[in-house]
């Protein structure tokens, strides 16, 4: 046996024995190590960008509901800029779009809103950790498992679910509680990419664990 053909085998090995099914990461899920991230549910952003606003909405307001009751870390974040959006570079296409249209009403969902004293972290890219003191926040309350729901996968969901994977966050993707209005890409992150990195399951199954 050739030294690449074993070296390929013994990967196989040891992958198979690091991998967990997502009911045996949930089962040992430590809610005080926990964070739910609540991305991107504004207003305009539901309204142009959910597909099934009200599915969508329902299973995410349940999910809070559910983390809330169990003392689980609820943080929001919204996309945001100054008067004048100083932030924004010309060379950023996204951005730079974004502000010849005017900006972006910043308020969250009502349906999906924070309570009391709940954090709400503003962002001025894609990704909720670029240029945000998200990390630190995390990091003062020793959270090491990271819950995600938000709009749009192809978004908020990738860019932030690729950093957290590369800061050796624990990850949890709720399927149905984020959404794009590109179905094809939505299903191939959520069932191919996404996948990789964190274990993808159904908010249901995930208040089931908590309420259990």
């Amino acid at each position: 046996m050739n030294a690449a053909r074993l070296e390929r085998q013994i990967f196989k090995v040891r992958s198979a024995r690091a991998w967990k099914s997502p009911a045996e990461t949930m089962e040992k899920l430590d809610v005080a190590r926990c964070a739910l991230l609540v991305m991107d549910f504004q207003v305009p952003v539901v309204e142009r960008h959910a597909v099934g606003q009200d599915a969508l909405l329902a299973a995410t307001a349940q999910t809070i509901a559910a983390a809330r009751r169990c003392g689980m870390r609820v943080i929001y974040v919204v996309v945001g800029f100054r008067q004048g959006f100083p932030e924004i570079s010309a060379r950023n296409k996204t951005f730079s779009a974004l502000k010849a249209s005017g900006g972006l009403v910043s308020t969250i969902h009502p349906a999906v809103a924070p309570i009391d004293d709940e954090v709400v972290v503003t962002k001025h890219r894609v990704s909720a950790f670029h240029g945000t003191d998200l990390e630190m926040i995390l990091r003062a309350a020793d959270v090491g498992t990271l819950v995600m729901c938000g709009i749009a996968t192809s978004g908020v969901m990738l860019s932030t679910l690729c950093d957290a994977a590369d800061a050796d966050y624990r990850l949890v993707v709720l399927r149905d509680c984020c959404s794009d209005v590109d179905k094809d890409v939505h299903a191939c992150l959520l069932e191919k990419i996404f996948p990789r990195r964190a274990d993808v399951v159904d908010s249901r199954e995930f208040v089931q664990r908590l309420s259990g």
